[in-house]
């Protein structure tokens, strides 16, 4: 069975591929069956299948603590 992570609103995931601006970092804004990303160098928002999202990540680079 595969490690699924665990992603919760706030947290700041690096993905494998970079944005056409460069950047490779992101915030998530919204989960459920879709994820709602923002970058987090040019402010522009992604709203992934979280299947796709999922297998996108690379690892997650600061956690929201609640």
């Amino acid at each position: 069975m595969e490690n699924i992570p665990i992603i919760r609103v706030g947290d700041v995931v690096e993905l494998k591929k970079p944005h056409p601006c460069g950047n490779k970092t992101f915030k998530v804004m919204r989960t459920g069956s879709d994820i709602k990303i923002v970058c987090c160098e040019c402010g522009r928002t992604l709203t992934l299948e979280r299947v796709k999202f999922e297998k996108m990540i690379k690892k997650i680079v600061l956690r929201e603590d609640n």
